[in-house]
């Protein structure tokens, strides 16, 4: 999870191994879920509520909009 203006670059980052933490850690390369929000209090409150809830709450959400776990790195870098 995490918060940025520029989604793309962030994603690509983690992809190529140079983004420091949990996805460098644990080799996480693949985006199965975003949100996007107006403002950046609101993409960070939302970020620190969702970092409070279950894993099988996070699990359901990510399910909900992408059943199949797709990696949306291929849809956000399309345009």
């Amino acid at each position: 999870m995490g918060v940025t203006n520029d989604l793309i670059r962030r994603v690509w980052e983690h992809r190529e191994g140079l983004a420091e933490g949990f996805t460098k850690t644990y080799s996480v390369k693949h985006l199965v879920h975003y949100e996007t929000y107006d403002t950046v209090p609101d993409a960070i409150q939302r970020e620190k509520n969702l970092k409070h809830w279950i894993r099988a709450w996070k699990i359901d959400l990510i399910e909900t909009h992408n059943p199949d776990w797709d990696d949306l790195w291929w849809v956000i870098a399309r345009g």
